[in-house]
């Protein structure tokens, strides 16, 4: 017997996970140029040029305004809502001078001493959390 899923049931059964973004490929689809604008930075005169007036770099890429915000204000949370890839934004975070861990603590509400020592300690305790929906 064979049994059909419903594979877009499965993703959004994703968004169930707190503070969790999984990487569809409707996210990849939304995120593209997000992501594209980020991989330009590995270039050094793309990053130089974002640095000298970021709006005017950002106002080259296709977009959305919210993306365009997200990256702004670096708020990475919200870029990888908005379609964006952790590995691809850390092109961003280094673009800044600050380390990948300096970069992901800002998506806690840890100061970076304590994001760093909860990390050395094992991460984060699977206690807790773990269902929106059913809030479990």
């Amino acid at each position: 017997m064979t049994v059909y899923r419903d594979r877009q049931t499965d993703l959004d059964a994703l968004d169930d996970i707190p503070g969790t973004r999984i990487f569809t490929a409707a996210r990849a689809r939304q995120g593209y140029h997000l992501n594209q604008f980020a991989m330009s930075l590995m270039v050094a005169t793309n990053r130089d040029r974002f640095r000298s007036d970021e709006r005017a770099y950002l106002d080259q890429w296709p977009m959305t305004e919210a993306q365009k915000q997200a990256v702004l204000v670096r708020d990475f949370n919200r870029a990888i809502e908005l379609g964006g890839n952790i590995y691809f934004l850390a092109k961003l975070i280094f673009a800044d001078g600050i380390s990948f861990a300096q970069g992901v603590s800002t998506m806690t509400d840890m100061s970076f001493e304590d994001y760093t020592a909860m990390m050395i300690a094992g991460g984060r305790s699977p206690v807790g959390l773990r269902s929106i929906r059913d809030n479990y």
